[in-house]
């Protein structure tokens, strides 16, 4: 089945929520991530308060409103002519003011921009790192099912080849060397077999964490299974790829341009400024004031424009920009790093893949070879031209070959999605693929 085709995200949820509650997709399974993983929690937060940041920054090009109040009473009193009165005072202001060329606030607008493109290309990195780990668990307890499975069968074939090595010993055919190394054998798959339930139960423990769910029994992977090769099959077109999907190269180009932004800030502080004022101001006097002895009012409203010219600030200016040109090469370079890591990562994830499928086809037939290998050794020691220690060791040797195998297949999987994850473009849409790879319970 070809890895690579895309099966809709809506039609492989219904297919994972259709399984029995004790069999669990990928996909299934990330979906549950994502609504208990503490981690993806905590970013999806993170990228909810960066939001809210970048929204702050344009407060400084939007108008402000202010209204104040107030309350007096003053005792007014005078020796001649003999006069002394008490009055009220009661007082309000409503302003408001609209910047009209402010260039620090504008630059600062539009770093709050970029502060939402870096916010989205973390919470992207975020959903990339949880279908990594989840993936990663899934495939682990797999791993270890199939290691637990292939250890119980060497043990019931070594206890065959142990009861086989006993009788012959009875009956005198053979020594009892074969009946001590079929018992070492068998004492040693039995260590092997603890430690196989021990690191199940650890793996399982690792998923059930993961994803907040109890006993979770991930579906198998059906065997034999076709692992295709990475589309497109050139690395260089995945490299190109990452340099528009990637989430690293995208923030740190997002960085490139928030630094450019700071040298602009720095710059408006030589900069004039020019705001529009407007306010309405009412006076009351219930009971006059010291030039009236009734009551009054005065209302007053004023338009203006409030302008200002830096001159000196102790060449603190100048400084502040000499220090963001600086960060500005900083970011430059950070994101010339980070294009040089992803594309290094890329390569390695693509040629990883491509190296994990020849293993597989190489253990495929080291598999056919080493179970040959074991007939041909049995029949031998029944007939007599082969000894106990061989059959037991074509028997390790078939086992051991088994794991590797089903290690290997694993590893192409998770390879899959790890190069994905190195270029930018791992999706949903690649675990419901990898559900189609997986046994229908």
């Amino acid at each position: 089945m070809n890895l690579t085709r895309l099966l809709p995200l809506s039609l492989a949820l219904g297919a994972a929520f259709a399984v029995p509650a004790r069999a669990q997709s990928l996909l299934d399974l990330y979906e549950s991530a994502r609504a208990y993983d503490a981690t993806w929690q905590s970013a999806k937060a993170q990228y909810d308060a960066n939001l809210f940041r970048a929204e702050q920054a344009s407060a400084g090009i939007l108008p402000s409103a202010n209204l104040a109040a107030g309350l007096s009473r003053t005792q007014f009193e005078t020796t001649f002519p003999r006069a002394e009165r008490t009055f009220t005072a009661q007082t309000g202001t409503l302003s408001a003011s609209q910047p009209l060329y402010r260039p620090a606030n504008f630059a600062a607008y539009e770093q709050g921009k970029r502060q939402v493109e870096l916010a989205q290309a973390q919470l992207v990195s975020a959903s990339h790192d949880l279908m990594i780990r989840v993936s990663q668990a899934y495939f682990d307890v797999l791993a270890a099912q199939d290691t637990l499975t292939f250890v119980r069968a060497q043990k019931e074939a070594v206890a065959e080849q142990l009861a086989s090595a006993k009788r012959n010993f009875e009956v005198g055919t053979t020594t009892i060397t074969d009946t001590r190394e079929a018992q070492a054998r068998y004492d040693l798959v039995i260590a092997q077999e603890i430690a196989a339930e021990n690191d199940l139960r650890v793996k399982k423990l690792a998923l059930d964490t993961l994803v907040g769910k109890p006993e979770v029994q991930p579906q198998p992977l059906a065997v034999p299974t076709d692992l295709p090769a990475p589309q497109p099959a050139d690395v260089n077109a995945w490299v190109q790829q990452a340099e528009e999907s990637s989430p690293a190269i995208l923030q740190a180009r997002t960085a490139v341009e928030v630094a450019q932004l700071e040298t602009e800030k720095a710059k408006a502080g030589h900069k004039p400024t020019l705001d529009l004022t407007v306010s309405y101001n009412v006076i009351r006097n219930p009971n006059g004031n010291t030039q009236v002895g009734v009551f009054n009012r005065t209302d007053t409203g004023t338009v203006g424009l409030a302008f200002n010219l830096p001159l000196f600030a102790g060449f603190a200016t100048q400084n502040r920009i000499r220090e963001t040109l600086s960060l500005e090469e900083k970011a430059q370079a950070d994101l010339e790093a980070t294009r040089r890591s992803v594309a290094q990562s890329t390569r390695t994830a693509f040629y990883g893949v491509v190296s994990g499928q020849g293993q597989v086809k190489a253990l495929e037939a080291a598999e056919a070879s080493s179970l040959s290998a074991l007939d041909a050794n049995r029949l031998g020691y029944q007939v007599g031209v082969r000894i106990n220690i061989d059959v037991l060791n074509s028997q390790s040797q078939l086992f051991q070959t088994k794991r590797d195998l089903a290690q290997a297949r694993y590893n192409v999987l998770l390879g899959h999605l790890k190069l994905r994850q190195a270029n930018g473009t791992l999706m949903p849409e690649d675990l419901a693929r990898m559900n189609a790879l997986l046994v229908k319970k």
